[in-house]
């Protein structure tokens, strides 16, 4: 039966819930306070990533853990400010990292991930994107013979258990193939069946202008006007008040915002991260992470773009320069990098939940209220695959993956 549906946020998860339920017939309208694309789905190292089988748990060796407590890595950096805050869910998400609950959520994590690019590849084709897109993959680049051999493990146990393709390099190998490199890996991993988007928010308005073409109702609002009402839900709009029986939340790191309000006390918080773009005078041909560093090189439309790894602080505090210029440092040494392109790196929030996986269904004490946030690394990778589980929720169908891992109440007592 068709319903009207309110879907908040216009990033690659709400974007991709909104296609899914107007292809199942309903009447959707698609709410953000920005154009579609710009917010956490803009800043992103551009990859649909088939490969992330796993997501990531916090690192349980000394070396590691030391490593990023006094700040020695790129990888991850803190607010000192903000740990009172981030503790307990730091606690939460370390117990979930544990050997055996993090083998259990792994296995529930590669059922979604498993049709990453499947789902994107429909929509790529009739959304004309193609041009966006290269089925190049990405390598990894180690800088140590230990963290390579630990890296070739990985990815054996990756296509053995999971069916996931790479290729290893030595180091000669990965000069030749990357020209452009003016330092020498000890090896690299190739995985070669992600795919990489050379400008993603470019790729989300695609998707929301196929949207419209189909005949999606695109506005823009603020989310937290949102009231629930006798005969579903109201929400304030540019073009007035707007009513639906059914309202989506994809709001990514500002979903707490609205559900808590509501009473929902889900366990989310936020991993920050910086992206610049720069210019280079001889341009790398597919992604490059600095595997050692956790630094992402990203050849983009705008230059190459420079990812960082996670900075934990609160949503909203001021931006700190301190992991964008440990990263500059590192792809300084990678390749002859050129002048910044824009005035100030972008700044975006990452939205977390301390079990690692996404919470996609309906809300347990409000009728009509739907949950799609959470993705953490992934929402860029996982909007169309995501959206389409919690379409079929939404029309009562047999879900194409078991729901069950992902729903919203498994944070119940």
């Amino acid at each position: 039966m068709k319903r009207s549906v309110i879907v908040l946020g216009a990033g690659m998860v709400g974007v991709g819930s909104a296609l899914h339920l107007l292809e199942r017939g309903h009447d959707v309208l698609l709410l953000d306070r920005k154009t579609p694309g710009r917010e956490t789905s803009y800043g992103n190292a551009g990859l649909i990533q088939r490969e992330a089988v796993e997501p990531y748990p916090l690192p349980r060796e000394t070396g590691e853990l030391f490593q990023h407590a006094f700040g020695l890595s790129a990888a991850v950096s803190y607010h000192w400010r903000a740990m009172p805050t981030l503790i307990p869910r730091l606690a939460a998400y370390w117990c979930a990292s544990s050997p055996k609950r993090y083998a259990r959520i792994a296995r529930e994590w590669s059922t979604l991930i498993a049709h990453a690019t499947s789902e994107h590849a429909d929509w790529i084709s009739r959304a004309g994107a193609q041009g966006l897109v290269k089925h190049t993959g990405f390598r990894l680049g180690f800088s140590h013979a230990t963290s390579y051999a630990k890296g070739l493990e990985k990815a054996r146990h990756f296509h053995d258990t999971y069916g996931v393709q790479f290729q290893a390099l030595d180091s000669d190998a990965l000069s030749a193939a990357e020209p452009a490199l003016t330092r020498r890996f000890v090896g690299s991993v190739h995985w070669t069946d992600p795919w990489a988007v050379n400008d993603p928010g470019a790729l989300v308005a695609r998707y929301a202008d196929m949207f419209v073409r189909e005949g999606g109702r695109l506005t823009t609002g603020d989310a937290t006007t949102l009231r629930q009402t006798a005969k579903g839900w109201q929400i304030i709009t540019a073009d007035g008040p707007q009513e639906a029986s059914d309202v989506v939340v994809a709001l990514g790191p500002w979903a707490d915002d609205l559900i808590r309000p509501l009473g929902y006390h889900l366990p989310l918080f936020v991993k920050r991260g910086y992206h610049r773009h720069y210019k280079v005078d001889r341009q790398l041909t597919m992604p490059l992470l600095c595997a050692d560093d956790g630094v992402m090189l990203a050849p983009m439309a705008a230059g190459l773009r420079i990812t960082t790894g996670a900075e934990l602080a609160l949503r909203d505090a001021p931006p700190s320069p301190v992991q964008l210029a440990k990263a500059e440092k590192i792809a300084a040494r990678t390749l002859a990098l050129g002048a910044p392109v824009e005035p100030a790196p972008w700044l975006g929030a990452r939205p977390c939940t301390t079990d690692m996986k996404p919470v996609i269904g309906a809300a347990a004490h409000h009728r009509g209220l739907w949950f799609n946030f959470g993705h953490a690394h992934q929402g860029f990778t996982l909007g169309p695959a995501s959206g389409r589980l919690l379409a079929d929720l939404f029309d009562g169908s047999t879900p194409f993956i078991d729901p069950v891992p992902f729903s919203p109440r498994r944070f119940e007592a």
